[in-house]
């Protein structure tokens, strides 16, 4: 098991957080934060850039020949407004760091400052990349990743590997999850137009209900996750929202629906696309309504590369303690990190953060969430260790 001292705080690590966390920024907003990473990194004599605006980029030399690899964290916030009394509470209304993201800064740097205390002992180099945007919608602007791969992150020195981590706050502290294939599902934006015909509400019998057939086409679409979809496939069917009307007495002749489809392979993906397409048309037409359907691609399969993945969970098992990297389940949240992790081999991998000693579970993207702060530590430690150990 991992000995007491990866278990302790580092009040550097803390300070850092916490700053991070009190003062949360949205995506391509990250001013405050990118100049707060570029003064801890140019305390460490390390030299940074600009990148997508708001990213940061900085590559520690070893003082032995090798491979450059990369670990990547990311560091915007989400427009939540935060619920609690601690003193590090966000400064920001409307804004918090509920995704973990300071937690991720924070560990970057304190590798960062590892890679730079042990410089005797890297071969080769580390780009450290601080990531924008990975909040920002995927139906928008290029996010974050992809707006860094674009303008060339992993090249001038080219990186041969990557990794990064996400905190995950039903795993307990001193626990580091890995999947073993794929991390984070694909994703896509589901619209739907359906097109009734209005009339009064006292004779709807002289219109086509566009609630009415939009209600049906909801119950409907629940067939394609329970009965289309293999049951060994994980995937996940949504409307989140609908939007139809102007007046309670008038029979509405258009409906919106919009939702997020999700899964872990591209074939069972394209399986559900297409039936729910069947379903919305099918369904619609049968009730006397036209719809409209479209899928926007949303964020890539994040998944990882078999041989690096296994060969970073030995370094940490045999370099951080053993016990400390557990199996852990594929999530069908979604990441840009699939810009990264398509063009080189990447390994992704689940930081614990939960109290052992409590039972109180907030999720990502609520406004109670919060880490045990020794999660810091063994963050550090972990990624530190494999980024050597790859040399």
């Amino acid at each position: 098991m991992m000995s007491q001292d990866r278990m302790t705080l580092d009040t550097e690590l803390v300070a850092w957080r916490r700053h991070l966390h009190a003062h949360p920024e949205l995506s391509f907003e990250e001013h405050q934060t990118a100049a707060f990473i570029e003064q801890r990194l140019s305390e460490l004599g390390v030299e940074s850039t600009r990148v997508a605006e708001t990213g940061v980029v900085a590559l520690i030399e070893g003082a032995q020949p090798g491979p450059t690899r990369a670990f990547r964290a990311d560091i915007d916030a989400l427009p939540i407004q935060e619920l609690g009394e601690r003193d590090y509470c966000s400064t920001r209304p409307g804004v918090m760091h509920a995704c973990g993201h300071d937690v991720h800064t924070t560990v970057g740097l304190g590798v960062a400052r590892e890679l730079v205390a042990r410089r005797s002992e890297l071969k080769g180099r580390v780009k450290m990349i601080f990531q924008p945007a990975e909040e920002a919608s995927p139906t928008g602007e290029p996010i974050g990743a992809e707006r860094m791969a674009v303008e060339g992150v992993l090249e001038a020195p080219e990186v041969e590997a990557i990794l990064a981590l996400h905190c995950m706050p039903t795993l307990e502290v001193g626990k580091i999850g890995y999947t073993g294939g794929p991390v984070w599902a694909a994703s896509e934006l589901v619209e739907v137009v359906i097109e009734g015909k209005k009339s009064h509400g006292a004779y709807p019998h002289e219109g086509i209900d566009a609630v009415a057939v939009a209600a049906q086409v909801i119950v409907a679409l629940q067939q394609v996750v329970s009965r289309v979809t293999d049951a060994r496939d994980a995937v996940v069917l949504s409307i989140g929202k609908l939007e139809a009307g102007n007046s309670y007495n008038i029979i509405a002749e258009r409906a919106e629906l919009t939702g997020i489809l999700r899964g872990l392979s591209a074939p069972a993906i394209e399986r559900a696309r297409q039936a729910a397409r069947q379903i919305i048309e099918g369904v619609s037409a049968a009730l006397g309504a036209r719809a409209t359907v479209r899928f926007v691609p949303g964020a890539r399969l994040t998944a990882n590369d078999a041989g690096l993945e296994a060969r970073v969970v030995r370094l940490i098992e045999e370099r951080v303690g053993e016990g400390v990297m557990v199996k852990h389940l594929p999530q069908l949240g979604a990441e840009d990190f699939a810009a990264f992790s398509t063009r080189v081999p990447a390994a992704y991998f689940f930081l614990g953060v939960k109290d052992p000693g409590s039972e109180d579970v907030h999720p990502l993207h609520t406004p109670r969430f919060d880490v045990d702060e020794r999660c810091l530590t063994l963050g550090v430690r972990a990624i530190t260790e494999a980024l050597l150990g790859l040399g």
